[in-house]
C-alpha cells in the first residue's frame, strides 16, 4: 500500500512539472448555512495554545538549508528568558532519510499535551515525498525525530491545529496533483490520517484552504483559501490563481456550512476568530490589497475593518498595504497582530470595533526584513517573528525571502516592543551546514 502511494505520488511530480491535468469537481456536499452556537467568552477556544505547563522556555524553529546541501531540520532554541543564552541555538535535529531534502518547510504547531511537534512541507510532493513531520519534544531539550507521513488525496501542506483530544486538523492546500481541491487533513491522537475533508471538493472550484482556526465549544471551524498551488510553478503557463474566500464549517461533523467570497481574489492567507464574540465572526486580510476584513458566519455578510497601507510610519512598497501574511490573535481578544511581508514590520490593531480597526503599535524592522510567521507564546506575552515566506527558485514564479533572522518582541494590549534581551538568531550565520532558512514556529 505504501509503496504504490509513493509510486503513485512520484507520477504526479512528473505530471506537476509538464502542468498536466489539474481539476477540480464534485458539488459541495454541505451548501446549508447554519449560525454557530452562541456563548460566552471561551479563553482556551482552540489548540493554539497548549495548556500544560507555564512559560515557554524552549522555542523550535523549522528550516531548511539555503543550498539545498543539507537536510531539513529543526533548530532547537533557548527560548527561557532569564537565561544568559536567551535566543541561542542549543541543537538541531535533522531529518533522516528517505524523504529529508527539499520539502520547503513550512508551518508547524505543539499538541496540546506539548509532547508533539508536527510540522509540514510545502513543496514534498515535488519530489513524492512524505509531508508530515513529526518530532516527540516530550524531553524538551532533546527533541526526537518520529517518523512522516502523509495524505492520499491532498497536498501542498501548510497550517496545522491541535485538537482538544489529541491529534490535529491540517490545511493540505492542494489536491493530490497540487491543484484546485485541497483538504482539511485529520491525524488521530497516534498522528495516523483518519479522514480528509470535504469528501467531494465545493463545486466552486476554489477550494484551497491555508489558514485554520476553530472554536470547540462553539462548534465553529473557519479556513481561508490562498491560491491555487500549481499556478506558482513555471510550468503553469498562466497567472497566479489567488483566491479570497473563508469556509465556515460545523467542527463536529467536519462539514462546510457557509462560503463567503471577499472581494479582489487577493489571496486570503490567514484567518483567525474573534474571542469572546457573540457571533462567531472572524478576521482576514487581503494579502494583494492590503485590506483586513470581519466576516459574520451567522450571515456571510462582511465589513472593511482596515487599510494597512495607513500604518504610521507609511513604508512604500510593490504591493499595496506591504503585503499582511500571517495573523496572531491573543486569547483575550481585542487586539490582532499582523505580519507585514514587504514593509518589514509587524503591527498591533485594536479590534474591539469590528467595523473600525485602530492602529496601536508598530515594530520595523526594515523593508528587506520579510517578517511572515508570528507565533504567539502560550500566556500572549511573546511573539516569535520568523523572516522569510517562500522562494520556489527555478522551478516557480513565487521568489519571497527575507533576511532569514528569527526575533522576538514583548507583547502588552498596549502595543509591541523589541525583546530587550533575545539575541536574534540569524540562520545566515548560525550552522555549520550554512545559511538556513527558519519558517515554522513551535514551542514549550
Amino acid at each position: 500500500m505504501q509503496t504504490n502511494w509513493r509510486r503513485a505520488l512520484t507520477a504526479i511530480a512528473a505530471a506537476l512539472a509538464l502542468a498536466i491535468g489539474v481539476t477540480n469537481c464534485g458539488e459541495n456536499d454541505a451548501d446549508a448555512p447554519s449560525a454557530p452556537p452562541t456563548g460566552g467568552i471561551d479563553a482556551d477556544r482552540d489548540g493554539s495554545h497548549p495548556q500544560e505547563g507555564g512559560e515557554a522556555r524552549t522555542l523550535y524553529v523549522w528550516g531548511s538549508d539555503v543550498d539545498g546541501s543539507a537536510p531539513d531540520f529543526v533548530a532547537v532554541i533557548d527560548f527561557d528568558r532569564r537565561s544568559p543564552t536567551y535566543g541561542k541555538v542549543l541543537s538541531t535535529v535533522p531529518v533522516p532519510d528517505p524523504g529529508n531534502f527539499g520539502n520547503e518547510p513550512h508551518h508547524c504547531h505543539t499538541s496540546l499535551d506539548g509532547r508533539v511537534l508536527a510540522c509540514g512541507g510545502l513543496l514534498s510532493l515535488l519530489k513524492g515525498q512524505n509531508s508530515f513531520f513529526f518530532f516527540d519534544i516530550s524531553n524538551a531539550r532533546r527533541p526526537k525525530f518520529m517518523f512522516s507521513s502523509g495524505a492520499t488525496n491532498s497536498s501542498i501542506t501548510d497550517d496545522f491545529v491541535a485538537l482538544p483530544g489529541g491529534g490535529f486538523l491540517v490545511t493540505n492546500m492542494g489536491s493530490a496533483g497540487g491543484g484546485a481541491g485541497g483538504r482539511v487533513v485529520e491525524l488521530d491522537r497516534s498522528l495516523r490520517v483518519v479522514a480528509e475533508y470535504p469528501e467531494t471538493s465545493p463545486a466552486d472550484g476554489g477550494f484551497n484552504p491555508h489558514g485554520i482556526d476553530l472554536d470547540s465549544r462553539r462548534n465553529l471551524m473557519v479556513t481561508s483559501d490562498f491560491v491555487n498551488p500549481v499556478t506558482t510553478l513555471n510550468a503553469f503557463a498562466g497567472p497566479m490563481e489567488f483566491r479570497s474566500s473563508l469556509r465556515f464549517w460545523n467542527l463536529r461533523q467536519r462539514r462546510i456550512v457557509r462560503t463567503v467570497v471577499l472581494p479582489d481574489a487577493a489571496g486570503t492567507m490567514d484567518v483567525k476568530l474573534i474571542p469572546g464574540d457573540r457571533h462567531g465572526r472572524a478576521v482576514t486580510a487581503n494579502m494583494l490589497t492590503g485590506l483586513l476584513y470581519t466576516v459574520d458566519p451567522t450571515d456571510g455578510s462582511f465589513v472593511q475593518s482596515f487599510d494597512m497601507s495607513t500604518i504610521v510610519p507609511h513604508v512604500d512598497t510593490p504591493v499595496p498595504g506591504g503585503m499582511p501574511q500571517l495573523l496572531a490573535m491573543p486569547r483575550r481578544g481585542g487586539r490582532l497582530i499582523v505580519g507585514r511581508f514587504m514593509a518589514g514590520q509587524v503591527a498591533m490593531l485594536d479590534i474591539t470595533d469590528p467595523a473600525n480597526f485602530r492602529q496601536v503599535s508598530v515594530v520595523s524592522f526594515g523593508p528587506d526584513a520579510g517578517p511572515h510567521s508570528i507565533h504567539l507564546t502560550h500566556d500572549d506575552k511573546r511573539l516569535v517573528v520568523t523572516d522569510y515566506f517562500l522562494d520556489e527558485g527555478t522551478i516557480g514564479k513565487v521568489h519571497l525571502g527575507g533576511d532569514n533572522k528569527v526575533r522576538v518582541l514583548d507583547v502588552s494590549p498596549n502595543g509591541l516592543t523589541v525583546s530587550p534581551n533575545f539575541r536574534v538568531v540569524d540562520f545566515n550565520t548560525a550552522f555549520a551546514t550554512g545559511p538556513a532558512r527558519p519558517h515554522g514556529v513551535g514551542m514549550k
